[in-house]
């Protein structure tokens, strides 16, 4: 079955220049397109999509107001935001109004590819630049650096190995990285990284993510 994808930018050649990229693909298709939030808002709840290539900057309503009411909605669509705009307050309300990618405009078209087919698999994908300054924010934080003593309430929930993987898994590593980190296989990896979405009621890694830096669990510099 093809992936079904929502294009939504305000400038019709850039949807068009999309459009052909994906259409391109056998294993997806695009489905509808969208000239504002608004627009975007509408289709994805008639279309309903499998992903939502989301711009940031459109009038009226915006791509990260869009992406907080699509996202809100029971089976929504995962979102990949696509910008022009490299700046710290788009990565980080994109990523908190529930988008689960953030890429730049200027990226290859197997990158774009691949990004929609991450997303719609359930994982995340960020911009190099975008993961950077994002775990440096945390990381230069009050909140930096992983906390001793009692565990925080919030991961009361987690087993003690659900709450070894989280840190891990926030500091960017992947599966395989995790799985050599903890010398466990990378299907108990996905399975305590499953595990502990659900418990915690997350989407998805980038939700993981916040969540870790949020309680300052992550270092500066991960393990490796």
């Amino acid at each position: 079955m093809s992936l079904r994808v929502l294009v939504a930018d305000d400038q019709g050649i850039v949807r068009a220049g999309f459009a052909a990229v994906i259409d391109a693909e056998v294993d997806m298709t695009v489905v509808g397109e969208a000239a504002d939030g608004a627009e975007a808002v509408r289709l994805a709840e008639e279309l309903a999509p499998d992903v939502v290539l989301m711009d940031v900057r459109m009038p009226g309503l915006d791509g990260i107001a869009a992406t907080r009411i699509i996202t809100g909605r029971p089976d929504a669509p995962r979102v990949l935001v696509l910008t022009t705009f490299d700046l710290d307050a788009y990565v980080f309300d994109t990523l908190r109004a529930g988008a689960s990618g953030f890429l730049l405009k200027d990226i290859e078209p197997g990158e774009l590819l691949e990004g929609i087919r991450v997303v719609a698999a359930g994982e995340s994908v960020l911009a190099p630049s975008a993961t950077r300054r994002l775990i440096g924010h945390y990381a230069s934080g009050p909140g930096a650096g992983i906390p001793g003593g009692d565990v925080p309430r919030e991961l009361g929930s987690l087993t003690g190995r659900e709450r070894g993987v989280l840190p891990l898994l926030a500091s960017g590593l992947t599966n395989a990285e995790i799985a050599d980190h903890l010398g466990i296989t990378v299907g108990t990896v996905k399975s305590h990284i499953n595990a502990l979405l659900r418990k915690l009621e997350l989407r998805d890694r980038v939700q993981a993510t916040i969540f870790a830096y949020d309680l300052g669990l992550v270092h500066p510099n991960p393990p490796r």
